[in-house]
């Protein structure tokens, strides 16, 4: 068994008391919420990054929820990301050929996440983007962004929100592509390089 040293405050492990809530990992996330692509979509990218706090360090327990356009720009409007057996009420997951373009997914044990997904098209004027919503402990109000794709830096440039951005505020809702389909976006909750959270009214 092993023993820890209770008289100096960094060897204790935090209790639930010692952090600050709500903590999102037990009920919410479902099996599967990271692929929302059918498998073997042609326009299938991977999406993934780190969630940070304001100190840098990366966050075990934030829960991200992403919506997108399919890639022909149409909000899907399909049900069955949490489908549930009806005679057993157990779950069912997808259905492996519809795109409901929803995904629910929580950050390891390291921060990290990832999604499979289509590559959205174009909507109403926009670049192509996802909207993201986190939630994280700390957080007593989720918090809203976008991942836009690189690709085509003439609708970025166009964007109506990128364009009314400063380059470094405007790069952190820009995700790096790192190699053919992969692209890497993180989330800093605050501190420098703060990830740019919109408000909704």
């Amino acid at each position: 068994m092993t023993k820890i040293d209770t008289t100096r405050p960094e060897t204790v492990l935090p209790t639930p008391s010692h952090t600050i809530g709500p903590f999102y990992g037990h009920a919410l996330p479902f099996p599967g919420g990271e692929d929302i692509a059918p498998v073997g979509h042609p326009d299938t990218v991977t999406v993934h990054g780190y969630v940070y706090d304001g100190e840098g360090r990366p966050l075990p327990d934030a829960l991200l929820e992403l919506w997108g356009p399919d890639p022909e720009g149409r909000v899907p409007t399909t049900d069955g990301s949490m489908r549930r057996d009806p005679a057993s009420g157990g779950f069912l997951g997808r259905n492996g050929v519809e795109f409901t373009g929803f995904g629910r997914i929580r950050t390891d044990a390291n921060g990290h996440w990832y999604a499979r997904t289509l590559r959205p098209g174009a909507r109403g004027g926009n670049a192509p983007y996802l909207s993201v919503c986190v939630f994280a402990r700390g957080l007593l109000v989720h918090l809203f962004t976008r991942v836009y794709l690189p690709g085509d830096e003439a609708a970025l440039a166009a964007d109506p929100l990128l364009s009314r951005l400063d380059t470094g505020r405007r790069d952190t809702l820009v995700a790096g592509e790192e190699s053919a389909g992969t692209y890497r976006f993180d989330i800093r909750l605050q501190g420098e390089g703060e990830t740019v959270f919109l408000e909704f009214q």
